[in-house]
């Protein structure tokens, strides 16, 4: 039975075939998971539109239309269909080093995404992004909406809309809960924008969802092929012990870590708590589990887990580019973090040392400065230090923990600036202008920088230059000027240096070394 919501929009005109529709219409028959995200159908027999994988009967080609964006199906008249769920499906992101308007829509919906703009619902939010990319308001609207065929404003509104509905679903928070989570001003802008686009108000919807468990435990998909046990034992080799813990068995594939959400501006106090993450081993699925303490800012936490594990990469576009250099290596993602600042640390940490070394250095400064934390677990009892904490840090309490002066005073260097705001580590961060800034600190020199760019700032082509892997994947070992050859051997790579960086990585004996040794610093 197809799922409804009611109509409460005219059906959209019939729209001529096209060969790439055709295409897509293939992939929709099919339920090919690998195109999840990348478009969304609208039927017109149903005002409806769906993921590739619903798992309804596939509709007439003629009744179908096909968009980019959930965002662009919404202000064409659809509602999203309460079965397949279009807020789980994987994010698509068109990366281009050529295409200036394309790079500066890509740059607004990053920002858009990753929640550090102040309500850029409003007028001078949107001037405020505007500001951010170097543009006016005016030049921004007219280039995004060129670009993604919905107006900045749409793409939001769209993407609150259904990370509400996915809270509504998913959880047995309140409606008001649900509203501030999801970045409504009020509870009544929230119903009213739910009634207008949806034809249900908020309690509606969640009586029509199936039973739900107490607490909340979301669904986030992503596109296959992931290789599970190779994102797992990247981050299992670095497991911090107190902090995180990742367990792999015949029954479960789990990582788990107690994470901090700093506070936002006006001086709430931070939300501390754990998440659970589970890989669903029949589907291309991760079920996040989280603590009640961090019901606030679900979905800031549930975009964070989606970086962290790389859930939205598109293994098909990265390997057209990467398969040839490193063939058999499409299920590689890219190990992000879920706190930008501590990834930031624990490279300074591992500078000139083994893994193994660096994750004895990082649990010993968790246990020193960090503070307790309850989780159902014994063996997470801690959070990473936070920014302001390290900032005061003296450095004979850091060199007793076994860290030599020139990192001591990186790591203290590197959080007064966080603590002041004068740095931002996270996906919404301008790329260049914080690595930069890094390599301006003391004790951090450019392999640090791009590695922070890589897995923090979520850049899918930060490049290591001077990384011994890439080095010896590049059949550059023992030349001379290894770091300037290596990059420009590796600019056909280009947008996805990153990834290239850890298939590098994967395929060699530097792979166990991770962060590695550093030659140049």
């Amino acid at each position: 039975m197809i799922c409804r919501m009611p109509r409460t929009s005219p059906r959209p005109a019939a729209e001529p075939a096209s060969a790439p529709d055709d295409a897509r219409y293939l992939a929709l028959a099919a339920r090919d998971a690998r195109f999840d995200g990348r478009f969304f159908t609208g039927v017109t027999s149903t005002g409806i539109y769906c993921r590739p994988v619903c798992g309804v009967r596939t509709p007439r080609r003629e009744n179908c239309r096909f968009y980019d964006l959930a965002a662009q199906a919404e202000a064409a008249g659809f509602r999203p269909c309460l079965r397949c769920r279009p807020e789980l499906a994987p994010r698509q992101l068109v990366w281009s080093t050529q295409d200036a308007p394309a790079i500066l829509a890509r740059e607004a919906v990053r920002l858009l995404e990753s929640g550090t703009l102040q309500d850029p619902a409003h007028g001078a939010g949107l001037q405020a992004l505007a500001a951010r990319l170097g543009v006016s308001d005016r030049h921004l609207r007219r280039v995004f909406e060129a670009s993604l065929g919905v107006s900045p404003l749409q793409y939001l509104q769209t993407r609150r809309l259904l990370a509400a509905k996915q809270l509504l679903t998913d959880t047995d928070l309140p409606v008001t809960q649900v509203a501030l989570a999801s970045g409504f001003g009020s509870v009544r802008r929230f119903n009213a924008a739910f009634q207008g686009h949806y034809g249900l108000n908020p309690t509606q919807l969640r009586q029509r969802g199936a039973a739900r468990a107490p607490g909340a435990t979301l669904r986030l998909a992503y596109r296959p092929p992931l290789d599970v046990p190779a994102l797992l034992g990247f981050f299992g080799q670095r497991c911090m012990p107190g902090v995180e813990e990742v367990l792999v068995t015949d029954a479960l594939q789990a990582l788990r870590r107690t994470v901090r959400w700093p506070s936002a501006a006006g001086g709430a106090a931070p939300h501390a708590g754990w998440i659970d993450v589970r890989f669903d081993r029949a589907r291309p699925l991760v079920w996040l589990q989280v603590s009640e303490s961090l019901y606030p800012v679900l979905p800031q936490v549930m975009a964070r887990v989606r970086g962290m594990l790389d859930l939205d990469a598109d293994p098909e576009a990265i390997d057209a580019v990467l398969g040839a250099a490193f063939p058999g290596t499409a299920g590689l993602r890219v190990p992000g973090a879920f706190d930008g600042f501590e990834l930031a640390v624990r490279a300074v940490l591992g500078q000139q040392i083994s893994v193994a070394a660096a994750r004895t250095l990082a649990a010993r400064l968790a246990d020193r400065f960090g503070e307790p934390v309850a989780t159902p677990w014994e063996a997470l009892t801690r959070l990473f230090p936070s920014p302001a904490t390290l900032a005061a840090a003296e450095g004979d309490a850091l060199g007793a923990l076994g860290i030599v002066r020139q990192r001591q005073a990186a790591i203290v260097a590197l959080a007064r600036a966080v603590d002041a705001g004068r740095l931002a580590l996270h996906a919404g961060a301008d790329v260049a202008a914080t690595t930069a800034a890094l390599c301006a600190l003391p004790g951090i020199g450019d392999w640090t920088a791009q590695y922070i760019a890589m897995r923090a700032l979520r850049w899918p082509d930060a490049f290591p230059a001077g990384d011994v892997a890439v080095h010896a994947a590049l059949g550059l070992k023992g030349t001379a000027r290894p770091a300037v050859a290596a990059a420009a051997a590796a600019d056909g790579w280009r947008p996805w240096r990153s990834y290239a960086v850890v298939r590098a990585w994967h395929a060699g004996p530097a792979a166990s070394s991770g962060v590695g040794k550093l030659p140049h610093q």
